[in-house]
């Protein structure tokens, strides 16, 4: 049975919608302080390809919630007065993500392209931390 809408088309409704950032903007933002960047990938993801050096880790089935100030899962980082610039590995869940918060009143951007993009054109990248 086919689906009222497909993942494709989601993805395309909330790129009109959101701030998208070009990888050579993204890449410029990387040492600013007034920046947060946002890894939504899995932790295998991360693991297997590393992360911007400062990014903030946050699972996408987590997002929600920790933006939220009512949530018990709130994180204090964002409730900073920050510019939010979220990625994961290709824009098509930090497209999704980001028009979820938008609906929500959190202000953010995304990574257009993703991390691949980040990648290729030599964005700075650093191992995944390991847990003690």
């Amino acid at each position: 049975m086919p689906l009222k809408t497909s993942a494709a088309a989601m993805v395309a409704s909330a790129r009109a919608r959101i701030t998208e950032v070009a990888t050579a903007d993204a890449i410029a933002m990387v040492d600013d302080p007034d920046v947060v960047i946002v890894d939504l990938r899995d932790p295998r993801e991360r693991d297997r390809t590393g992360t911007i050096p400062g990014a903030f880790h946050c699972p996408r089935g987590m997002v929600e919630f920790w933006v939220d100030p009512e949530s018990p899962y709130f994180k204090p980082i964002f409730g900073e007065d920050k510019t939010f610039l979220f990625h994961c590995a290709s824009g098509w869940r930090s497209a999704l993500t980001v028009a979820t918060l938008q609906d929500m009143g959190f202000a953010a951007s995304h990574l257009k392209d993703g991390f691949g993009s980040w990648e290729k054109a030599g964005g700075p990248i650093v191992p995944v931390p390991t847990k003690s």
